[in-house]
């Protein structure tokens, strides 16, 4: 779930004067994960790969169309140097520099390159239930303060981050609606290079559409995430296609669209979707969790080559993972793993390569038991291992827990306030008959802000209790049930009365 940065309603005493201000940031969380898991629909059964191709695919993009929305996000503008340490691109920079483009529309710069004070961008989701879950890119929504999407019907909802899972660049959204057309999912363990695959999205934020392809390549992992395990698609992917749908001719959900190969930004014929299984376990995580929980086997691997399988005599085994080191009180060094072994099988599945060694193992949960096959000295053997949990920051924060400063039931959000005294009294030229609490800063993003609140306003009631102080106004406001603030504020030689409603999204 996506976070915001503001200033709440809060004090901070500043010795050399007595002025007290609000100054304090925090992170507020944007809604809260479900407890049960996504009723979604499931085909596993395999592709009809033996008919011959259609003339048309009509009768199957009409099943289909209407599960896949468009996803409007408002933003503030912000400088790279907001990005640089953070590991991510900007939202609204759709290339990492090295012809890798995720693929999100970006509106509303000024002319030149300028930012302006919002910025807004156009990108797509699936519906995977009917009663409201929406599946996404994080990198879509990450650092958004405002989600909106767009059905097929002309409707427009609200949306809440319920999680985000930068480590797959998934993210789950939450809209208030029931009966919508959901996807169907497909067992995308099952795509075959040679598949007929359709793309269907909101390129260059004009609306749907959908284009048609193969899949060329399984496996490809191009975007330097910690799990990889991308569909390779010539089926043109443009700006706007992130979070979008690549279906197979079934019409069953095979992949979230996620990124183009392009030196000009445009589709080249080579575009990467999140396998729609890994979508699937990561989303169910995120509903009900609100996190993911991944497993740890405590190994450092490697690609095996066939030089090191000479080494280590394991010249028979052509793909697998060799451990370069165990760590200590692992789930492998309990089982018995040692340096130099080569893992080429976990659970029943064949391990190609550290990466797919990863991803075996990230997709089983802490407290799993798996049976390992390892090669040692040209011998093989079989390991179990019981599974623990992944160090701390390999574990995706929960959304509804990214806060901290004050408490969600506050009200005033992004409204900073000082007492009034001699020097603040001149400096905004407010009369000395005049009682409150001065405001000095409101958030733009905020319902304050929409409700007319500005910085030099005096604040004299709230909630038609007096305020003659800024700790007036903080103790009012804590720990509200109630969202909707009622506010008299001085401003401009006279007092008004306006209403701050907290319940609804800021434009």
């Amino acid at each position: 779930m996506k976070t915001k940065t503001i200033v709440n309603l809060t004090l901070l005493a500043i010795a050399s004067g007595g002025l007290a201000f609000a100054t304090a940031r925090v992170l507020e969380a944007k809604g809260n994960h479900a407890e049960s898991a996504p009723n979604i629909t499931l085909d596993s059964r395999p592709l009809e790969r033996d008919s011959r191709m259609p003339t048309s695919f009509a009768d199957t993009l009409k099943k289909i169309t209407p599960s896949v929305v468009k996803i409007d996000v408002t933003t503030k503008a912000m400088s790279a140097a907001d990005f640089g340490d953070r590991g991510q691109m900007a939202p609204f920079d759709p290339s990492d520099g090295s012809g890798l483009q995720r693929f999100f529309q970006q509106r509303g710069r000024g002319s030149g390159g300028m930012p302006m004070p919002r910025e807004h961008g156009a990108a797509s989701g699936v519906i995977i239930t009917p009663d409201g879950y929406v599946l996404t890119n994080n990198h879509v929504i990450e650092h958004a303060d405002k989600v909106e999407v767009t059905l097929q019907d002309g409707r427009t909802l609200t949306a809440k981050v319920l999680g985000e899972d930068p480590k797959t660049d998934l993210a789950v959204l939450k809209v208030e609606a029931s009966d919508l057309p959901a996807m169907t999912f497909a067992d995308s363990d099952q795509v075959q290079v040679g598949d007929i695959v359709l793309a269907v999205g909101n390129p260059f934020g004009l609306g749907q559409s959908c284009s048609m392809g193969m899949v060329s390549a399984t496996g490809r992992a191009t975007m330097g995430l910690d799990y990889e395990d991308f569909i390779q698609t010539d089926a043109a992917i443009n700006p706007g296609n992130s979070g979008g749908a690549l279906v197979d001719t079934q019409g069953r959900l095979v992949g979230i669209n996620t990124a183009i190969l392009s030196r000009t930004g445009g589709n080249n014929g080579v575009g990467f979707a999140i396998p729609s299984n890994m979508a699937r376990s990561v989303m169910n995580d995120l509903i009900t969790d609100g996190k993911v929980t991944r497993a740890s086997l405590g190994v450092m691997a490697q690609d095996l080559t066939p030089a090191l399988a000479r080494k280590f005599g394991a010249a028979e085994a052509t793909r697998g993972a060799l451990v370069g080191e165990v760590l200590a009180k692992s789930s492998a060094a309990k089982a018995g793993v040692e340096n130099g072994d080569v893992i080429t099988g976990v659970g029943g599945q064949a391990v190609r390569d550290a990466r797919t060694l990863k991803l075996a193992v990230g997709s089983h949960k802490p407290g799993d038991q798996l049976e390992l096959k390892v090669v040692r000295d040209g011998a093989e053997k079989s390991l179990t291992a019981t599974l623990e949990p992944m160090a701390g920051e390999d574990q995706a924060t929960p959304a509804h827990q990214r806060s901290s400063g004050r408490d969600d039931a506050d009200t005033l959000n992004g409204v900073g306030v000082a007492d009034l005294d001699r020097e603040t009294r001149r400096e905004a030229n407010i009369p000395s008959d005049v009682k409150g609490a001065l405001v000095t800063e409101v958030d733009e993003s905020t319902a304050a802000w929409e409700a007319g609140l500005r910085a030099g306003n005096v604040i004299q009631q709230i909630n038609r209790q007096p305020v003659t102080s800024a700790e007036d106004a903080v103790k009012l406001t804590s720990r509200q049930s109630n969202k909707e603030t009622l506010l008299r504020v001085w401003s401009q030689g006279g007092s008004h009365f306006i209403t701050v409603d907290e319940t609804r999204e800021t434009p």
